[in-house]
């Protein structure tokens, strides 16, 4: 799957430069999570990681979890009428 391929630290540090991008600017500092990803203290780049990483597992459950639901439904056509 996709999601398996993804690095939390790299999903991290794309989240960070978005959000640095869309967060208006403070006395000309951007948001107040620093500027560049290179920037931010080592404790916020492992807080980023982890929230990523919980992300891409919820991600993964998500996906994991649709075609379990619809395993107990007949294909069109193929359903049994009647008792």
């Amino acid at each position: 799957m996709w999601i398996n391929q993804v690095a939390p630290e790299r999903l991290a540090e794309l989240f960070h430069h978005y959000h640095q991008a869309l967060t208006p600017e403070i006395s000309g500092k951007g948001s107040e999570g620093g500027g560049t990803w290179n920037e931010v203290p080592q404790k916020e780049k492992s807080r980023l990681v982890a929230a990523a990483r919980l992300t891409l597992l919820e991600l993964d459950s998500i996906t994991n979890e649709r075609p379990k639901a619809r395993q107990y439904f007949a294909k069109p056509g193929e359903a049994e009428w009647g008792c």
